[in-house]
């Protein structure tokens, strides 16, 4: 069931699902992570407030994918296990990682600059590294979006 690997890398990916809650439009976010290749913790959860915009959603959820992996890292370092640095976290939204490697801020960040500001403090200490993942089939995007209803289309 797990494989053993040759390092402790620690990585994680994370996704969000923008306003896909037919009745109330509220968003889904999730994460995944891995420790030496083998999956350790999911989550995936409904949001309690709509978000503005994809871009606020995505960032949520990659907040949350954070604190998971600096959870993980803080309790493998409790056992006297020493992972490999820096953990990396994939994120399927472009923007929301340019933002996160952008120094400058918009008007259109102020909503989550408190997140943002977490996050560049984690990259500036070379704790974690964010990039972009893309893949056909990403299965954190399928579960989120395994259960939505199809819209109406025949009268």
């Amino acid at each position: 069931m797990f494989t053993k690997g040759d390092t402790l890398n620690i990585k994680g990916n994370t996704d969000a699902d923008w306003a896909g809650s037919i009745e109330d439009r509220h968003s889904t976010t999730g994460y995944l992570t891995f420790v030496g290749g083998n999956l350790v913790t999911w989550r995936s959860k409904k949001q309690e407030v709509v978000a503005r915009s994809s871009v606020e959603v995505e960032y949520r959820g990659m907040i949350k994918g954070v604190c998971e992996l600096l959870w993980i890292k803080n309790l493998l370092q409790e056992l006297k296990i020493s992972p490999t640095f820096p953990m990396k976290l994939y994120c399927d939204s472009n923007v929301t990682c340019d933002i996160t490697h952008n120094l400058v801020q918009h008007d259109r960040t102020k909503h989550v600059e408190i997140d943002i500001h977490f996050i560049k403090e984690q990259l500036e200490a070379k704790i974690i590294e964010v990039s972009h993942f893309n893949l056909m089939i990403n299965l954190l995007t399928f579960s989120l979006k395994q259960y939505q209803v199809k819209p109406f289309t025949e009268c």
